[in-house]
């Protein structure tokens, strides 16, 4: 059984969406808290999807507020890599710490997100505070947990891309671990002790594995989901930029991503700056998933 959990503030909620799968919350939520995607995830996103507004204007630079009146988390995950250095100019110029969920994936450079090639990328990143958890390295899918104890999954890259294979939990540990392995490689730091699961797939035998070896599931709220996976013509950035603005409150994990092949209007050059000015003309703070409630118990390295 596939488990689908979201984090909404301070308690799973349950969200259908029409694009990638939805990320669990944090595994200590319950067994009984766990819920299935259907057939409904397409109407549902569309519904809640606003009318699109005019370009935003975006605000001149500034610092967090004073006097925070919320947090909200900002993650990413790697993808085509194209936004990588944007991202990287928009949180060092809004003040913001995030945190980045890594995997080993191609890039539009030609190279992969975590080759040497990219260690001044992630060396920068480590000096300026952010946190970094595994997003495992081949982007590997979660398919289904098997009668036989194994687990099926299909890594997207890697020897074995495009393959369906059978980990034990001990092998879904090590491709958890095989970024924290490489990072340290590129940066000389280890992994927070975070993961995060490829397309939001789970099941509660992926959720203990990664519990046993040290690494706690991260997932996001509902307002959190970016859309930035969702075609670009139905789901224009301007709605998007609306929708994340009116529904955000505090608490809130945010999800986009470090670039994405398919969306033909790309969602970060439009969007990042002038949600995170928005957040902050709010009076919202940010952080890492280092400080979240959620997460602040497992801040020692796994």
């Amino acid at each position: 059984m596939m488990t689908r959990f979201i984090f909404a503030g301070h308690a799973p909620a349950m969200l259908l969406c029409a694009s990638a799968m939805w990320s669990p919350a944090p595994a200590q939520a319950t067994a009984a808290a766990a819920v299935s995607v259907t057939a409904a995830a397409t109407a549902a996103a569309k519904a809640s999807a606003a009318t699109p507004a005019a370009a935003p204007v975006t605000p001149a630079a500034s610092s967090a507020p004073a006097a925070c009146k919320g947090t909200i988390y900002m993650t990413f995950d790697t993808g085509s890599q194209s936004q990588a250095q944007l991202i990287a100019d928009v949180l060092n110029k809004r003040h913001v710490k995030a945190t980045f969920f890594l995997a080993n994936e191609k890039t539009t450079r030609g190279d992969y997100s975590l080759d040497p090639s990219w260690a001044p990328y992630w060396k920068a990143r480590v000096a300026e505070g952010h946190a970094f958890g595994t997003h495992t390295f081949d982007h590997v899918y979660w398919k289904k947990d098997l009668a036989n104890g194994l687990i099926q999954v299909k890594p997207q890259f890697g020897k074995d891309g495009g393959k369906l294979a059978s980990f034990t939990d001990k092998q879904f540990c090590e491709e958890l671990r095989r970024v924290d392995t490489r990072f340290q490689e590129l940066t000389g730091r280890k992994l927070d002790p975070f993961w995060r699961a490829p397309g939001g797939y789970t099941s509660p035998r992926t959720l203990a594995a990664g519990n046993a070896c040290g690494y706690q599931h991260a997932g996001w709220a509902p307002a959190g989901y970016s859309g930035d996976e969702l075609p670009s013509d139905k789901y224009p950035n301007a709605m998007l930029l609306k929708k994340a603005l009116a529904n955000l409150r505090s608490g809130d994990i945010f999800i986009s991503h470090m670039g994405i092949w398919s969306r033909k209007d790309a969602w970060a050059p439009a969007n990042l700056d002038a949600l995170i000015a928005g957040l902050q003309d709010k009076g919202f703070c940010f952080a890492t998933l280092r400080e979240h409630p959620a997460y602040a118990q497992k801040k020692g390295q796994p």
